[in-house]
C-alpha cells in the first residue's frame, strides 16, 4: 500500500462492525485509524442496544424468578423495583464493556480520533471534533461502519417528555404505570418483556398480523401467548393517525379509530442507517431511503476502495454477525479476497422474556420449498433440569429431513434459549454426513441438564417416522 496516506485504512464507527474490522487489519499489520463520534467506544450495541437492553432484562428476569418462586410464598420478601432502579445495573456492565473494548484498541496501538466523519474526496477524511476544531486524514481505503439509530418519524414530537426511543429510553427517570410500545419488532416485544416484567401496563400496537413473523409461526404464536397470558394487549394490523404528546402522558390516535393513552410512549419502529452525515455525495455513493448501503460478497461498496458492514448494510443488523462482516472486510481490503465467508444460517437471538432462539429454516420455508421434513419436540416442563429450577415455559423443536434425517432447523423458546441453540448449530454445521438427528440419540448428555432437550426432541422426531 501507498505511504503517501496518513494512514492504510480507516475505519469510521467502532461498534462491532469496526471492531471486527479494526482488530483484523492491525493483525495484517496495517496501518490504520478508527473514529468515534461518541466520547467512548463500543457504538449502539454497547451504549443503547444489545448491551444495555439484556442487561435490564437480566435483572427484571431474575426478579420474577425471585417473585414466582414458591420457597418464597410468603409474598413478605416480594422484589419490588423500578425501571429507573435497575438502570444502574446496566451502566455498571456498559462501563466494563467499554474499558474491555478500550483495552482491545490500546494494546494493539490502534489510532483513535474522535469527532464526526465525512468524505472531502476520494480518499480525505475530515473529522470535526466536539470542540469545533477539524482535522483532515487521508487513507488509500476505508471501512464505513456507522451503524444505526431508530427511526424517527417527523411527526413525531421526540423533544416531548413522555415520548421515547429505544436510545433515550435509557434516560426514563420517572415511574410510568402504563406503556404504549410502538412497533412489535424484536425491539418492541423486548421492552414489552422488561415493562410488563416490571408489572407496568403495556400496549405492544403491532403494524402487521404476526409477531415477529420472520420466526417459525408457532414459537411467533407461543411469544404472542405468553403475552397475552402475562397482561400484555396486543394490537395488531394498526398505524398511527397521530401520536399526541399531553402534560401528563401520551394519546395515540390510531388509524382505525381508536385512541390508547398511557404516561409514556416508546416508539420502536424501524431503523436508519447513520449515512446522512458522512458527505457520501463527495466520494459518489448514494444510501438507499432508510440511510443503508448496497455491498457486493466482500463487503465492497460501489466505490472498491470503500467497504461498509454491519447495520449500515442492512439485514441481519446483528451485532455478532457484524463483528464477522468486519473480519471477512478486513481480510478481502488486504488480500482482495476474503477466504472465508458468513455462514449459511445466522443463529437469531431474541431476548423477550423467556428468550427465543433459533438457526435454520423455520417449518413454512420448509413447506413452500416441498421439503419432506419431520419434527421432533422437547416441552421443558418434561426435563428434570427444568422442573429444579421452576422453568415451566419452553420448548425445543427440532426440523429434519424425514429421509436424510439432516437437520434443517431448530427453534427454541424458553428461558436460556439463545445457548440451547448452539449446541444443535454445532452439528447443524457438520458436514460430509455429519449432520444428523440421530446424532443426538446416540450420544450421552449430562443428567438433569437443558441440553437433554436435545435427545428428548430427538426421540419424538424419530418416532414420527414410519
Amino acid at each position: 500500500m501507498s505511504n503517501s496516506y496518513d494512514y492504510d485504512a480507516i475505519v469510521i464507527g467502532s461498534g462491532p462492525g469496526g471492531e471486527g474490522a479494526a482488530m483484523g487489519l492491525l493483525k495484517q499489520g496495517a496501518r490504520i485509524a478508527v473514529i468515534e463520534r461518541y466520547h467512548n467506544i463500543g457504538g449502539g450495541c454497547t451504549h443503547w442496544g444489545t448491551i444495555p437492553s439484556k442487561a435490564l432484562r437480566h435483572a427484571v428476569s431474575r426478579i420474577i424468578e425471585f417473585n414466582q418462586n414458591p420457597l418464597y410464598s410468603d409474598h413478605s420478601r416480594l422484589l419490588r423495583s423500578s425501571f429507573a432502579d435497575i438502570l444502574t445495573h446496566t451502566e455498571n456492565v456498559i462501563s466494563q464493556q467499554t474499558r474491555m473494548r478500550q483495552g482491545f484498541y490500546e494494546r494493539n496501538r490502534c489510532a483513535l480520533y474522535q469527532g464526526d466523519a465525512r468524505f472531502l474526496d476520494a480518499n480525505t477524511l475530515e473529522i470535526k471534533a466536539h470542540d469545533g476544531s477539524v482535522e483532515r486524514l487521508t487513507a488509500g481505503k476505508f471501512v464505513i461502519a456507522c451503524g444505526s439509530r431508530p427511526y424517527r418519524p417527523p411527526e413525531v414530537d421526540f423533544t416531548h417528555s413522555r415520548i421515547y426511543d429505544s436510545d433515550s429510553i435509557l434516560d426514563l427517570h420517572h415511574e410510568p404505570s402504563h406503556v404504549i410500545i410502538y412497533g412489535a419488532g424484536v425491539i418492541g416485544c423486548e421492552y414489552a418483556s422488561i415493562f410488563r416484567g416490571l408489572g407496568v401496563k403495556v400496549d405492544l400496537i403491532n403494524t402487521r398480523d404476526h409477531l415477529l413473523a420472520f420466526l417459525d409461526q408457532e414459537i411467533s404464536d407461543s411469544l404472542s401467548y405468553h403475552f397475552w397470558n402475562n397482561g400484555v394487549v396486543i394490537r395488531h394490523n394498526e398505524e398511527f393517525e397521530k401520536i399526541e404528546g399531553v402534560s401528563d402522558g401520551v394519546i395515540v390516535h390510531l388509524k382505525s379509530g381508536k385512541k390508547v393513552k398511557a404516561d409514556c410512549l416508546l416508539y420502536a419502529n424501524g431503523r436508519t442507517g447513520n449515512t446522512d452525515s458522512l458527505s457520501l455525495e463527495n466520494v459518489g455513493l448514494e444510501a438507499d431511503g432508510r440511510g443503508l448501503l448496497k455491498v457486493n460478497s466482500m463487503y465492497q461498496t460501489a466505490q472498491p476502495h470503500i467497504y461498509a458492514v454491519g447495520d449500515v448494510i442492512g439485514y441481519p443488523s446483528l451485532a455478532s454477525a457484524a463483528y464477522d462482516q468486519g473480519r471477512l472486510a478486513a481480510q478481502a481490503l488486504i488480500k482482495g479476497e476474503a477466504n472465508a465467508h458468513l455462514i449459511e444460517d445466522i443463529p437469531t437471538g431474541i431476548y423477550t422474556i423467556p428468550e427465543i432462539s433459533s438457526v435454520g429454516k423455520t417449518e413454512q420455508q420448509l413447506t413452500a420449498m416441498k421439503v419432506p421434513y419431520e419434527v421432533g419436540r422437547a416441552q421443558f416442563k418434561h426435563l428434570a433440569r427444568a422442573q429444579i429450577i421452576g422453568m415451566n415455559v419452553g420448548s425445543l423443536k427440532i426440523l429434519f429431513h424425514r429421509e436424510t434425517k439432516e437437520i434443517l432447523g431448530i427453534h427454541c423458546f424458553g428461558e436460556h434459549a439463545a445457548e440451547i441453540v448452539h449446541i444443535g448449530q454445532a452439528i447443524m454445521e457438520q458436514k460430509n454426513g455429519g449432520n444428523t438427528i440421530e446424532y443426538f440419540v446416540n450420544t450421552t448428555f449430562n443428567y438433569p441438564t437443558m441440553a437433554e432437550a436435545y435427545r428428548v426432541a430427538a426421540l419424538n422426531g424419530l418416532n414420527r417416522l414410519f
